[in-house]
């Protein structure tokens, strides 16, 4: 089968990179257009660009997804199937393009968890496992007919960016085992599950710089687990002497904290401790405003409070 990949984050990497591997035809990549960055504006390409240039893979970079210019391209290069991974939403004209479909990689279980940030949101609520899915594009986003699942069981301790790392493997492997079936003929599709009675459909919409100011007003768990979905992007934060204080991670304990949440008490030497509604969170894992990230200790060391 002639394939053409879209993506463009790390994650998609993985992807991409399986499918080389495992013999896939792939005649071309789609991924974001190139990108100034940083302080010396110095142009940032997708790491997926990154890989397909390392690779000799055609890299298609349009603006805007219906540019007529762009579809033609697409339609020249005669794809029997698209795989999308960690891309932007796409056209009916491109989605429905290819014979034997356009195929999208969701690192959730759906139905649950369809949106932009599955892997965040799944650890904000605490959830007890995730996985990944892969299925059919159709008219609204993640509700296409599923192909594959893959479970994994959370820990509970675990971070947004350690949940990436698992799920951006496993699914690279379950892909190529969706690609191999679509090629072979043997997958079944079905629909998307109807949740039973009282389960609830959680969604994983975009996160906001408002949705990372840690609340201590909240049960312990909750915050611990708001600090561990956000990191390490785009990081839960509170503010310390009217700075802003990145948490990548923490610990908490349950008690009866004694002052007003969001209150801190340390020793100046091992532990920075902020009172929530139940007990407190400590701090083990921080980034003042305009310093460099660093273990408690050593941030103890140079900011006595």
């Amino acid at each position: 089968m002639r394939i053409i990949f879209m993506g463009t984050p790390q994650f998609a990497v993985a992807s991409l990179d399986a499918l080389i591997k495992a013999g896939c035809d792939i005649v071309a990549v789609v991924t974001a257009p190139d990108k100034p960055a940083g302080r010396g504006q110095k142009v940032n390409q997708s790491a997926v660009k990154q890989y397909a240039d390392a690779n000799d893979i055609k890299v298609l970079q349009p603006e805007k997804l219906k540019n007529p210019e762009f579809i033609q391209e697409l339609e020249a290069l005669q794809a029997d199937l698209q795989v999308v991974v960690a891309f932007r939403m796409l056209p009916e004209v491109v989605w429905n393009m290819p014979p034997k479909g356009t195929i999208n990689l969701h690192a959730s279980l759906l139905p649950q968890y369809r949106g932009a940030a599955p892997i965040n949101w799944a650890i904000i609520n605490g959830e007890k496992e995730s996985g990944v899915t892969t299925f059919f594009l159709k008219h609204d986003i993640d509700t296409g007919d599923i192909l594959f699942t893959e479970k994994v069981t959370l820990s509970g301790t675990e971070t947004a960016g350690d949940l990436h790392d698992r799920l951006m493997n496993k699914g690279a492997g379950l892909l190529v085992k969706t690609v191999k079936g679509i090629e072979s003929g043997r997958y079944n599709e079905h629909p998307q599950e109807q949740l039973a009675e009282g389960i609830e459909l959680k969604h994983a919409p975009k996160i906001f710089k408002t949705d990372c100011l840690v609340d201590f007003n909240q049960p312990v768990e909750q915050v611990y687990n708001l600090i561990r979905g956000l990191s390490p992007s785009p990081t839960a934060y509170t503010l310390l002497n009217d700075k802003v204080l990145k948490i990548y991670n923490a610990n908490y304990e349950h008690a009866e904290p004694g002052i007003t949440a969001g209150s801190f008490t340390t020793d100046n030497k091992t532990h920075l401790k902020f009172a929530a509604k139940d007990g407190f969170i400590g701090v083990t894992d921080v980034q003042l405003e305009g310093k460099k990230r660093m273990g408690i200790e050593e941030f103890l060391r140079g900011n006595k409070l």
